[in-house]
Order: C-alpha cells, then sequence, then structure tokens
C-alpha cells in the first residue's frame, strides 16, 4: 500500500492556509459519545483544541498535546476567552512515553491514520504508557470505504485490529463521517466528509 505520510512542514503550511479538519466546533462522534469520555482525558494531537474544550466545558480534566505550536498557541487562545481550563503542551505524540501522567480516556481525532507503519506501533506503544488500565481510547481515522485520493492513508479495520493486538481489546468499531471545513476548494472527499471509522479501544491490564 502506498502511503500518504505528511511531514511536519505539510502540516505547518496546512495550518497556515485552512486545515480541512479546522471546522471551529467539536466532531460530531465526539460529542455524540461524550457521556462516554469520561475521567482525566488526553487530546492526542488536538490542533487549536475544539474537541478538548468541548469536554473541558464538561468538567473534565482535559491535557491537549499537538507537535505545532501555532494550533496549541490558538487552543490557549480560545480556552482564555471562554473562561475554560484546560492544559494545551507542543509536545510530538510519538513520545507519549514521556508524559508522567495517566489518563482515564484518550480521544484521537484524525491522529493515528497520518503515521507510517513504523511509527504507528511507536504510537499504540506511547498511548499504552498513558492509559490506565480498563481506559480507553476513542479514535476516529479514514476508513478504506473513502475512496483513494486527496488526505491520508485509508485504514482497514484489519489494520486497526493488529495495531492493537497487544494490551488492548477493540471493542467496537463503526463508520462514520469526518466533518470538514465547508470552503475548500484544493482538496476532494466524498460528499458529506470522508468515511470514517469511530473505534473504541480498551486498555487491558
Amino acid at each position: 500500500m502506498t502511503q500518504n505520510i505528511p511531514s511536519k512542514d505539510r502540516f505547518q503550511q496546512t495550518y497556515e492556509g485552512k486545515a480541512p479538519w479546522d471546522i471551529g466546533k467539536p466532531q460530531a462522534v465526539f460529542v455524540e459519545a461524550a457521556d462516554q469520555i469520561t475521567g482525566s482525558i488526553l487530546d492526542a494531537g488536538c490542533g487549536t483544541g475544539e474537541n478538548a474544550l468541548f469536554f473541558a466545558e464538561r468538567g473534565c480534566n482535559v491535557t491537549g498535546i499537538d507537535f505545532l505550536e501555532y494550533p496549541i498557541a490558538e487552543a490557549k487562545c480560545k480556552a482564555q476567552e471562554r473562561g475554560l481550563i484546560a492544559k494545551f503542551l507542543v509536545m510530538d505524540a510519538l513520545h507519549l512515553v514521556d508524559i508522567s501522567q495517566k489518563f482515564d480516556s484518550v480521544i484521537d481525532s484524525g491522529l493515528f491514520h497520518v503515521f507510517s507503519d513504523e511509527d504507528r506501533a511507536r504510537y499504540v506503544k506511547g498511548l499504552s504508557s498513558v492509559v490506565k488500565p480498563g481506559g480507553r481510547l476513542f479514535m476516529v481515522c479514514v476508513s478504506d470505504l473513502e475512496p483513494p485520493g486527496d488526505g491520508p492513508r485509508r485504514m482497514s479495520k484489519n489494520e486497526i485490529h493488529a495495531a492493537f493486538a497487544e494490551d488492548w481489546e477493540v471493542e467496537s468499531i463503526r463508520q462514520t463521517r469526518f466533518e470538514i471545513r465547508p470552503d475548500l476548494t484544493d482538496i476532494k472527499f466524498s460528499d458529506g466528509g470522508p468515511f470514517t471509522w469511530f473505534c473504541v479501544i480498551r486498555r487491558l491490564g
């Protein structure tokens, strides 16, 4: 399978324009699943913070990380403007083992699918180090139901199961859609937004 792995510079350039996923509100799938996503929460690859701030508004203890300075600065500004308490850190999600805190829940809104095979394994290992036993990962990734074309690699159910074969239990994978900016002109997905998988994956132990 050909892998379309964006570089850090590419992400930086995307934020300088109009990031497709920066829709100014939380993704609907996380709003729908909010009652399941409890306790302390890590938002891995939080971008400008809309998902993290949604859970902060619900009273959760939330930490958001992103490897770019710009979206983290934006997230901090949003938190201040809205009077919400959330921690936002510039940090590469491939270095989760450096975090000493353990979390009840992790949300991943379009991060898992950007990694190469090697980095994906490293990311999952890092998740194992920060999620409490019995805690859960709530993840949205572009699915192989989305036709080939723009954007990140498409993930199959089998790839997801294989990635989390050790120390995890895949509780559910269901089809959904990822909302993107309506004003995009230089990138194309299926009408209604790219097809995605919403995964709930429990940490064993």
